[in-house]
């Protein structure tokens, strides 16, 4: 008997399952975490800053008054306060899914650098490769799933990070592709390493397309989109969608079980669409970039993952 067609409207009932989002306070993160209430999954809502976590959560049981929800303090640009929160969950036990979605969409002109690292590369990918290594016993111990979100300027500009810190020739756009090659990059090698492993985990890549806050429905608290900002966005309807429509991939990633470790998901139409499989960039499926970009993650923050420990907590 087949399956019916994959319904990013009508999820699967994910009553009794526990899902972990970062940067939930606004775009794809709340609306991804909206979906996953929605559908009965009991969600961890993580954000950097507690009164934009309060408004997050506020807005999402105002849209579905019996969400299972919980805020936690998580800044991605900070080794501390995401091993602090690691720490935190960990001791609550199995975990179903990670969706490490946090990050800066528009870098700062000037490099700047947090606890030693370029912001960017920071907020973007060093701490989803710590968390998800802190994690990684949790998530095996429910066989669970990973979601790092990519993005389709990967396959636009080949920018290899070969300096991820770029320490020469910055520019925040080169900042914010090189950090979506090394996330899409990351989470194909850990793909890689967990089934060399014995580790019953998935890792998974998606992005969301071309989902603009202009085409999305107004949440007081987290999204509020201006005249102007909404009147640019009707000017590209025809390539954009919506920050709702542009969760589908990622929420299809983490939840669909017909989905499996080491997939990349995408707008049916690259940039809007139904979620479908798609193809990432050649660079972000390179083996040699994959191990450079991990062992540059251990080295900055000293996280390696306990892969024996996870396959013992798997039993």
């Amino acid at each position: 008997m087949t399956r019916p067609e994959w319904n990013p409207r009508q999820l699967p009932d994910l009553t009794g399952r526990t899902y972990l989002v970062t940067g939930a306070t606004k775009g794809l993160g709340f609306f991804s975490s909206e979906q996953l209430a929605r559908a009965g999954a009991h969600v961890l809502l993580t954000g950097r800053n507690p009164n934009r976590m309060v408004a997050a959560r506020a807005a999402l049981v105002r849209r579905v008054p019996e969400a299972s929800v919980e805020t936690l303090l998580l800044d991605t640009s900070k080794m501390g306060s995401v091993r602090a929160a690691a720490a935190t969950v960990r001791a609550r036990g199995g975990l179903d899914g990670l969706l490490l979605n946090a990050g800066i969409v528009h870098p700062p002109k000037k490099r700047s650098t947090q606890d030693g690292n370029e912001l960017v590369f920071a907020t973007n990918v060093l701490g989803h490769y710590a968390l998800a290594g802190e994690l990684l016993p949790a998530l095996a111990e429910a066989r669970g799933r990973m979601v790092w979100v990519g993005s389709m300027s990967t396959s636009l500009w080949k920018y290899d990070p070969v300096d991820p810190q770029l320490k020469r020739g910055y520019s925040g756009w080169r900042a914010y592709v090189q950090s979506k090659v090394a996330t899409t990059a990351l989470g194909f090698e850990a793909e890689r390493r967990l089934r060399a492993t014995g580790v019953p985990v998935q890792s998974l890549v998606a992005h969301p397309g071309y989902s603009v806050s202009g085409r999305t429905v107004g949440v007081r608290g987290v999204n509020e989109p201006t005249r102007r900002g909404r009147f640019t966005a009707q000017l590209q309807a025809v390539l954009t969608q919506s920050k709702e429509h542009g969760a589908w991939p990622l929420v299809r990633a983490l939840v669909d079980a017909d989905a499996s470790g080491g997939q990349f998901w995408g707008p049916r139409f690259v940039t809007q669409g139904e979620p479908r499989r798609a193809r990432a960039a050649t660079l972000t499926r390179s083996l040699e970039v994959g191990d450079r970009l991990w062992r540059t993650c251990e080295d900055a923050t000293g996280v390696h993952w306990p892969f024996a420990q996870a396959a013992r907590a798997a039993g």
